[in-house]
């Protein structure tokens, strides 16, 4: 009897999503939610934005480490602290730039208005549990991953 071959899957490179977080246990669930829902994105957790920079400046021209699309808390513990962020990413010389949603405790309508015209891509209140964690990076990835249309990535890129 002969073996039918079957068809081998290349493995896919996986998308690096920043989280800028600067609570660990906050990072541990959104990991563990990004994990569960986006199985192909690599998180990558930064947690202030001295850091976020840093790993910018050193992968932005990198397609296999520059994040796609960036997590980010507001509060850095400061409101100012994640002004400062949004601030750098939108001044900064991306060759691809990365959308940025911020993920918040804060309802302030100032907060959330104020965000905006940094042009992020989105503002969440987040979630108080895990399973909202998980309903809300579900809706989240069929958002992104299969209702919006994204520009093609240029044949030379993995992503």
């Amino acid at each position: 009897m002969t073996k039918i071959a079957t068809p081998r899957r290349r493995k896919q490179r996986q998308i690096p999503i920043m989280v800028v977080e600067d609570n660990a246990d906050q990072w541990l669930i959104i990991r563990s939610a990004l994990t569960q829902c986006f199985p192909e994105v690599n998180p990558v957790w930064v947690n202030n934005t001295a850091q976020m920079i840093t790993y910018l400046e050193t992968n932005a021209q990198d397609a296999s480490k520059c994040p796609r699309l960036i997590l980010a808390d507001l509060y850095l513990p400061r409101r100012e602290d994640g002004w400062a962020l949004l601030d750098f990413i939108g001044k900064y010389n991306f060759e691809r730039k990365p959308q940025v949603i911020i993920l918040s405790a804060s309802q302030d309508s100032e907060d959330i208005a104020k965000s905006y015209t940094y042009n992020i891509a989105s503002y969440i209140v987040k979630p108080g549990t895990y399973h909202q964690w998980l309903n809300c990076f579900y809706t989240f990835r069929r958002y992104w991953w299969e209702v919006v249309s994204l520009p093609l990535i240029s044949q030379n890129s993995d992503l």
